[in-house]
């Protein structure tokens, strides 16, 4: 894919989260959510780690990254989650101590909930709807 006469950008790669904890939001990720470890390299130079994880056949990953002051953990992602069962994926979360929010349902909208991790990262789950 080429884009020759644009700004060049061609796709998502990666989105950061800022956390205070590389290693609590690491098995977080991995251990809770089921992501999948795609890098764990370390950083001397900023005394933290590159961590890159993403869920099971996902184009798109997200970054594990140090929080500073100017970047601070315990944000409103923005990032929304895909699922094939909101439901079924409310209730696991819940069974693993997650904080979620209520399951939401609206006509002619996905079913959907909130939920933080450990640092108070906030991002939503949605079920994936029909393309």
């Amino acid at each position: 894919m080429t884009d020759s006469d644009g700004a060049g950008i061609v796709g998502v790669n990666t989105i950061g989260i800022p956390v205070a904890d590389q290693d609590r939001a690491l098995a977080f990720y991995r251990d809770v959510l089921d992501f999948g470890v795609l890098v764990d390299a370390p950083l001397p130079q900023l005394g933290a780690r590159w961590i890159m994880l993403a869920p099971p056949g996902s184009a798109v990953s997200v970054s594990l990254v140090s929080a500073t002051d100017s970047a601070p953990a315990g944000v409103e992602t923005g990032i929304r989650f895909e699922t094939l069962d909101a439901e079924r994926t409310h209730a696991t979360l819940r069974e693993r101590k997650v904080d979620v929010g209520e399951l939401l349902r609206w006509p002619g909208v996905p079913a959907m909930f909130a939920a933080s991790d450990p640092d108070g990262n906030r991002f939503e789950v949605v079920e994936r709807s029909e393309r």
